[in-house]
């Protein structure tokens, strides 16, 4: 029994390492494309080393896009994805939160999270945007970021469901994240229902108190009047 106990603590570290090495090459391959994806790739190909299974694979299909396709299409198709489409926003809590100021407090629950465990969250991106997430449950504290995610799995199941549905390479990326969390329950199932047919919550009055800012475009541009809060 001894030896079973052993055996089975391996395993589970075995997937816990696998599960971390999964959220570290997603979060690597759904940031923003640019000039640092090239090395990207690289850590992203060392990475797939030590991932086996379907999830490999999946990943790996993603690379391979990213390394053939050319770059300012690559960049292009990324914005069309998650920046104009609000089903496959790559922000959390936008299907949790939407436009009220619910969403505020949960960004910062983000932030709160990310700050007791030793770090800052990044400037420069929220610190509800999945890639951001996985780059924490990945290398910074892995059991607070599963929670993290598992927490929002309707939302994840929801992006996942939107990517599956426009053919988006980025698919298959999402299929091996949700495969590192808990098995969906009905609830779960449920949930991301209702979130991809009713949409976020909104607010119709008192948001004055409380406004989300509005980044700049990708391409530098100032934001413009009716572009969704990151």
């Amino acid at each position: 029994m001894k030896l079973l106990r052993r055996s089975a603590r391996r395993d589970s570290a075995a997937i816990r390492l696998q599960h971390r090495a999964i959220r570290q090459a997603a979060s690597l391959l759904l940031a923003y494309p640019d000039e640092r994806t090239p090395g990207r790739l690289v850590t992203v190909g060392a990475l797939l080393d030590h991932i086996t299974g379907p999830e490999r694979d999946a990943l790996d299909r993603t690379a391979s896009y990213l390394h053939a396709t050319d770059p300012l299409v690559v960049a292009r198709d990324y914005v069309e994805t998650f920046d104009m489409r609000r089903r496959s926003t790559l922000y959390l809590t936008y299907w949790t939160g939407g436009d009220t100021r619910n969403r505020g407090a949960e960004i910062h629950a983000f932030a709160r999270a990310y700050r007791g465990a030793g770090v800052e969250p990044p400037v420069g991106e929220a610190p509800d945007h999945l890639p951001v997430v996985l780059e924490f449950a990945a290398t910074v504290d892995p059991e607070m970021g599963e929670q993290l995610l598992a927490a929002h799995r309707a939302p994840l199941d929801v992006l996942h469901t939107a990517l599956v549905e426009c053919g988006s390479p980025y698919a298959d990326t999402l299929t091996a994240v949700c495969a590192t969390l808990p098995p969906v329950t009905d609830q779960e199932v449920q949930r991301a229902r209702h979130l991809a047919e009713a949409g976020p919550p909104a607010e119709a009055i008192g948001l004055e108190p409380f406004t989300l800012t509005v980044p700049p475009r990708r391409d530098g541009s100032p934001a413009r009047e009716g572009d969704r809060p990151a």
